[in-house]
């Protein structure tokens, strides 16, 4: 029982020490982290913007569907039925710009940094692939140079040798 207790631990251990959890859990906590920077950009900077048309706050754009729509104090819907599209256009925009960031801060540098690393990897194999050609018609010559020389030995060829 405790052999397999220890192998159990063993491989959660081995699990959570693999390069791809350990990743992946950073990315979560980043992520996280960014969702309440980006939120507080849209809610501080964006939604003020677009609601210079109307008002401040995104949330509250809405339309009614079904007349009229009439709401208590405490803010629930006595009548009608709103459809509220400010909330869904806020949640649009936190999605665009957390997207934007993310490709432009994180994707396509990477992808720059990937094609560099590709090319310096293809040039360094066309160096490598030229030197082996290189080698290799350099030992031609010099197996033609010795066959050359073995045949104009003393005796020439097929003559007796000493």
């Amino acid at each position: 029982m405790s052999e397999k207790k220890t192998g159990l631990l063993a491989g959660f251990k081995a699990f959570l020490m693999r390069g791809n959890v350990v990743d992946l859990a950073v990315a979560v906590v980043i992520g996280a982290a960014f969702t309440n920077i980006v939120n507080s950009v849209v809610k501080g900077i964006i939604s003020p913007l677009v609601g210079a048309i109307g008002t401040k706050d995104l949330d509250k754009y809405s339309s009614c569907l079904k007349s009229p729509c009439e709401t208590n104090a405490t803010g629930e819907v006595v009548s009608g039925i709103p459809i509220m599209w400010g909330s869904v256009l806020n949640a649009t925009l936190s999605f665009v710009i957390t997207a934007a960031v993310v490709y432009f801060l994180m994707v396509l540098p990477m992808a720059k940094y990937l094609a560099k690393q590709e090319q310096r990897r293809k040039a360094k194999e066309g160096v490598q692939e030229t030197m082996e050609i290189t080698e290799l018609v350099v030992l031609k010559e010099i197996r033609d140079a010795l066959v050359a020389q073995r045949n104009a030995g003393p005796g020439g060829p097929g003559g007796a040798s000493a």
